[in-house]
């Protein structure tokens, strides 16, 4: 049997043999002249023979081969030899059976198919890290070899490495590395809010997609947070980087905007609060975020932007507005102003707020992504549960999505019928000086009758009215307003005036003859609170939750 020629020649042979021939010392000169003997005869002897490839016995080659070798032959690979390493590993084998039953341990690696297709095609094939019935994994290379002196057989070499400890220890990096994302995946869903605040007069949703199988989550985040006076805060952001740094930097952001928001500040001053402490957190970890607020008196959404991507506002007929103005630079940069902007938010309109991984793709403009998101959303109808999926799966977000993907959707639903009746409103304007107070009283006595409150709510809440009003007249300049909005969930009164002090609950003394109000409504009402008003001025409010029927 005459297997492949593996090479001629060992390269320059024949030019070194050559070379010596040309140079060497004729003998009748050896010895003369002013070469020495002994450097002549250094000079003519030839260095030993290198042996031709082709003369070695590759029988012996082979079977001091460490690795597995087998040679099979014929369409039905009969088996012609194996090499004392492949006898060791798994036996001696009956040379001329059909590889089938001669190498049985062969079919667990998925080896009899390529050695058909090898034979087929002349070209070797190689299968990586495949683990034998010994326990043992080996990497296979099948070549395909010519038979026979005139070359007119085809059989094929099997050539099996042990790759056992490489294997074992690409499983060991692969276990660690699923540790380590579940890890960093567990870390940043426990940093997320488990469940959404419902407000009253939204319905919201939102998911979060990990991207990735690696254990480099990134630092998506979004929160809805009620704020009391029917009013809530929306916010969405990206903490830049990936793994579990990027996490931990995410979760002291949100946090922090929580406590922010109770402060009810504008949006453009709680993003200037969260530049200052993204920079102390970590200099070198910046954000991008938007935050903002509905007002449902207002029927518009406030916010500010840090470099983050536009709001996507969809209107009942389906026409999709961006809001893209005014954007500041990331959070954690510094140095920068940050402004409020304002887009209408109507009934029946849906709001999507979202991160880089939804629209931005390595292979195209992240405007083409913008706008395929507003194509998507002019077309996504139902719940927020229901839109929030269907543009993901418009994005084309998968399990092995190369980055985190966070959605927020909220609807401000249009109600009609019995539902309607349950959202009410009524507004006077506080005109004159102190008979102001009776009016005040009056009013809201007869608007939360024809609501039908029962007694007590309807006595607490015209003596919530009256404190609030008189605080107002004592304290506040004009214009002044009181307003009266009911929900499903709760009454909540609260009065507007143009002076930009903020009350605060305090003990008054036995002998003072104020500073009680504040405190009466504090203590009958479910909650209260204050906030300055974007035209200078301030509200003062309270709310009381209704029992359900």
């Amino acid at each position: 049997m005459n297997f492949t020629r593996w090479s001629a020649r060992l390269p320059g042979t024949q030019r070194r043999a050559a070379s010596r021939t040309d140079t060497a010392v004729p003998p009748d000169r050896r010895g003369d002249g002013s070469v020495p003997a002994a450097r002549a005869e250094q000079l003519t002897d030839e260095a030993p023979p290198v042996p031709d490839v082709d003369d070695l016995p590759v029988r012996d080659v082979l079977d001091r081969v460490p690795a597995l070798v087998a040679l099979v032959h014929g369409p039905e690979h009969r088996l012609a030899y194996v090499n004392d390493a492949y006898v060791a590993a798994f036996g001696t084998r009956d040379l001329g059976a059909r590889a089938r039953e001669a190498l049985p341990e062969l079919d667990e690696p998925g080896l009899f198919p390529l050695l058909d297709q090898v034979q087929r095609s002349g070209r070797p094939r190689t299968l990586k890290s495949r683990k034998a019935p010994d326990g043992r994994s080996y990497t296979f290379t099948c070549t395909p070899v010519t038979e026979g002196h005139n070359g007119d057989g085809r059989g094929v070499l099997v050539f099996a490495t042990d790759v056992t400890d490489h294997a074992e220890a690409a499983g060991r990096l692969r276990a660690s590395e699923r540790s380590q994302r579940e890890t960093a995946v567990t870390l940043q869903r426990s940093l997320l809010p488990q469940e959404l605040e419902e407000p009253d007069d939204l319905r919201v949703a939102a998911t979060y997609h990990p991207g990735g199988t690696e254990a480099a989550v990134g630092g998506d985040w979004y929160d809805v947070i009620t704020l009391g006076g029917g009013r809530t805060a929306l916010v969405i952001g990206d903490v830049m980087g990936r793994g579990v740094r990027a996490a931990a930097v995410m979760g002291q952001l949100r946090t922090a905007v929580r406590a922010y928001a109770r402060l009810d500040l504008p949006p453009h001053e709680v993003l200037q609060l969260l530049d200052g402490l993204a920079a102390e957190i970590d200099a070198n970890q910046i954000a991008t975020c938007v935050y903002a607020i509905h007002d449902p008196n207002e029927g518009r959404l406030v916010y500010a932007s840090a470099g983050h991507l536009p709001i996507l506002v969809r209107d009942e007929d389906g026409t999709v507005q961006r809001a893209d103005e005014p954007t500041g630079p990331p959070l954690g940069t510094g140095g920068w102003i940050h402004a409020s902007g304002s887009i209408a938010l109507p009934p029946g309109s849906t709001a999507v707020l979202y991160t880089d991984g939804l629209v931005e793709r390595r292979d195209e403009d992240l405007d083409e992504g913008i706008a395929a998101l507003e194509h998507a959303l002019s077309g996504a109808t139902g719940t927020p549960q229901v839109v929030c999926d269907r543009l993901v799966r418009s994005a084309g977000v998968t399990p092995e999505h190369d980055d985190d993907v966070a959605v927020l959707v909220l609807q401000h639903p249009a109600r009609k019928g019995t539902e309607a009746e349950l959202f009410r409103n009524a507004a006077l304007e506080l005109l004159g000086g102190v008979e102001a107070a009776p009016r005040a009283r009056a009013f809201a006595s007869g608007v939360l009758t024809s609501w039908r409150f029962p007694a007590d709510l309807h006595d607490l809440g015209v003596l919530a009215t009256s404190e609030l009003v008189a605080n107002s007249l004592q304290h506040g300049t004009p214009p002044m307003r009181l307003r009266l909005r009911r929900t499903d969930r709760r009454l909540i009164i609260e009065v507007t005036d143009g002076d930009d002090h903020l009350p605060r609950r305090r003990r008054a003394e036995p002998g003072d003859e104020s500073g009680r109000g504040i405190a009466i409504v504090a203590t009958i009402a479910s909650n209260w609170g204050s906030r300055r008003t974007p035209g200078g001025g301030k509200a003062v409010w309270c709310e009381f939750v209704l029992q359900k029927p």
